[in-house]
């Protein structure tokens, strides 16, 4: 998909697991992309399609039950190429990674905030841990941070706690976290779900504004495709555990080849659609990720199957890089 020395970050055959005892769930099986340097990939999806467990593994944040089978995860750091499933999941080296050079902002601010800790301690403590500063240097950076993401009196909110703040500010608060040690890479997990339309757009645009200032690579993760044509370069479609399309945001959003991915796109609220036309719906629902049907997993819903959606489904290229899993991408042109 690109040179590597345009990449931050290749993800190659990425297979993960969870083992629930009486049952095993691949949550991803045979994940590969590439992030490009200062560029956003949007990895998008119903929920429960891998996309957070896909963050996870790069990060060597699975739980105890989840485990990597295969596949390789390499960062393409400053000094040279680390694979990171290689490494221990709490060892030195991931450690110095996770946070300073790749950064996560997750789901959900209130939980992942701690309460009983100051805003100012919680913004500091990867500083003070990854870099050779003095906590005033480190206060200062903080500040500087927060007040970049357009929260004022920056200095006296340091000794605010989380629940002094509204559900923006929090989340504006956690992409300051995820920023203050300036990472390479930054993984966005559905950053805006909790908060309203004017919210959304105000982070968005702020999220843009830092990435430009730092030139840092993101990976965001969501299941709005109104946010992915706004903020990505590139998108992956991921459908229980795989990719069935990958291009760039004018292919697939202007010419989805997948059934699945013109299905989510058919879901989307349009402004003006008039109260008369109802949104349409995908038909059915996702499997149990421990009983995926065998080949293509989508045909249980897909408009388009026949037999031959029985057997997995190879990947095809469409042209400049566009790639779909399907077998019936003819019919699915046609109609």
């Amino acid at each position: 998909m690109s040179e590597q020395h345009d990449l931050i970050l290749k993800v190659e055959e990425l297979k993960t697991s969870f083992d629930l005892g009486s049952r095993v769930v691949n949550a991803v099986n045979g994940v590969s992309f590439t992030v490009k340097k200062g560029k956003t990939l949007g990895v998008v999806g119903e929920s429960g399609c891998g996309k957070s467990v896909t963050a996870h593994s790069i990060l060597q944040l699975l739980p105890r039950l989840g485990k990597i089978n295969a596949g390789q995860i390499t960062y393409y750091g400053e000094e040279k190429a680390v694979v990171l499933n290689q490494l221990e999941r709490n060892g030195r080296k991931m450690r110095s990674i996770r946070g300073k050079e790749i950064s996560m902002i997750f789901q959900d601010p209130m939980a992942s905030l701690n309460p009983v800790y100051t805003i100012g301690n919680q913004l500091c403590e990867p500083l003070l841990h990854h870099e050779s500063i003095s906590k005033k240097e480190a206060v200062d950076r903080a500040v500087e941070m927060l007040s970049l993401l357009g929260i004022p009196s920056a200095l006296t909110r340091l000794k605010d706690y989380p629940h002094q703040f509204s559900g923006g500010m929090k989340q504006r608060v956690m992409i300051a976290m995820a920023m203050v040690c300036n990472p390479k890479l930054l993984i966005a997990d559905e950053p805006t779900t909790a908060l309203d339309v004017t919210i959304q757009a105000q982070i968005l645009e702020l999220m843009k504004n830092v990435q430009k200032q730092f030139n840092t690579s993101v990976i965001l993760i969501t299941h709005n495709m109104g946010v992915v044509s706004d903020m990505a370069d590139e998108v992956v479609v991921m459908y229980m555990g795989k990719i069935v399309e990958f291009g760039t945001v004018e292919q697939v959003l202007s010419c989805p080849q997948h059934p699945y991915t013109r299905a989510l796109l058919r879901s989307v609220p349009v402004l003006g659609i008039g109260r008369s036309n109802r949104l349409e719906t995908i038909r059915g629902n996702t499997p149990d990720p421990s009983e995926i049907p065998e080949g293509c997993a989508f045909a249980p819903r897909c408009d388009f199957a026949t037999d031959q959606c029985r057997t997995a489904p190879s990947q095809t290229d469409e042209g400049q890089g566009h790639l779909v899993r399907c077998w019936n991408l003819e019919e699915v042109r046609k109609g």
